[in-house]
């Protein structure tokens, strides 16, 4: 009986020693105040509100000292130089996604932002957080030579992959079409003979208006509408085989992120981005059919992929993949591992889900 009396009043001092820890503010050096440049307005739902719900969740916690200042595109850096100015510490993050710096990351780059035909959300979220996703997407940060913290800080559900002013029945069809293309899938598009352009989604309405694009693919149908896409072309096509999850990342700065932030602040940005994860899946996935509604309300036309069309892309792909094995052994490692960890995650999929309900899309 002594024995448990001396135990819980160890038990006792330990837990008010904790609390008072807890209590006992470490001394900060003063506020970290970091200036975020955005790669997508934050007018744009999903793609562009979550660094804004960032920064107004992690400016709420007044003892964190740290503030985020978000800056839409071009405002302080313009977007494609954003890699650049965070790794020099000429501002001090970034909200972006790797696929927009293929040319500086290689196309193993592509692969931390959206794969074709490859994971959705949670299989994606899965490899990220427990399998070596999340290792190797800062290792081709670092590969690259950019001075960089990487943080996993966003995602969305599948998106359209396109809108066209005519149907596309055939491979044929697609030839000869200039076309607004994101990331992997357009490498599979330049292969059936689409020459692609990724513009930056304020670009894309005014150049369907010029003529200079004759189709595109940008988002989700809730964003596409944002941008006006649905008001000049008809037939909008699904599945989004090219993206079916697009991740999306905050880019700090390695001397910032370790020496000018502590533990908790590094904890907290962390957090968010995890948060951000969950609300930007829910909200995109919150969005959509309203859009969808309307937009076949105002006479837009829904397709979905014909087995042939989705056979030519899937066996393009391959192509797309082997070309650029053949060419870096880092896009080989980044895949191989994807694909080891897709392969075991094969059985959970087979077992675990209901089929996609059979209903009829015509």
């Amino acid at each position: 009986e002594m024995n448990m009396k001396k135990i819980l009043s160890t038990l006792g001092m330990a837990s008010v020693m904790s609390l008072t820890l807890i209590a006992t503010p470490p001394a900060y050096a003063g506020k970290v105040i970091l200036k975020v440049p955005v790669w997508f307005p934050t007018s744009l739902p999903a793609l562009g509100t979550s660094p804004k719900w960032i920064a107004d969740h992690i400016n709420l916690i007044e003892s964190s000292d740290m503030r985020i200042k978000i800056y839409e595109p071009g405002k302080l850096v313009p977007p494609k130089e954003m890699l650049e100015a965070v790794s020099k510490r000429q501002v001090g993050a970034g909200y972006t996604t790797p696929g927009y710096n293929q040319g500086k990351l290689g196309k193993k780059g592509a692969i931390f932002s959206a794969v074709p035909f490859g994971p959705d959300a949670p299989e994606f979220l899965a490899w990220v957080y427990y399998g070596n996703g999340r290792k190797l997407w800062q290792q081709t940060y670092d590969d690259a030579g950019f001075n960089v913290q990487s943080i996993p800080c966003g995602i969305i559900a599948p998106e359209t992959s396109g809108w066209f002013s005519k149907e596309i029945n055939s491979p044929a069809d697609l030839k000869g079409l200039r076309m607004r293309f994101f990331g992997l899938g357009a490498l599979v598009m330049e292969k059936l003979g689409v020459s692609t352009s990724q513009l930056p989604g304020g670009e894309i309405v005014p150049a369907l208006q010029k003529g200079s694009i004759d189709a595109t693919e940008f988002s989700m149908p809730a964003i596409d509408k944002r941008l006006g896409i649905n008001k000049i072309l008809k037939y909008n096509y699904f599945p989004g085989w090219h993206q079916p999850a697009t991740l999306f990342d905050l880019i700090v700065n390695k001397e910032i992120w370790n020496d000018v932030m502590n533990e908790g602040q590094r904890t907290i940005i962390e957090l968010a981005c995890k948060a951000v994860m969950t609300d930007a899946l829910a909200m995109g996935e919150a969005m959509q059919f309203d859009t969808m509604k309307e937009n076949e309300a105002a006479g837009t036309v829904n397709k979905y992929w014909s087995d042939e069309m989705l056979a030519t892309f899937s066996s393009k792909w391959d192509e797309v993949v082997a070309e650029a094995i053949a060419e870096d052994p880092g896009f080989k490692a980044v895949w191989d591992d994807l694909q080891e960890f897709r392969a075991n995650y094969e059985i959970w999929n087979r077992w675990a889900y209901l089929p996609r309900p059979g209903t009829s899309r015509d």
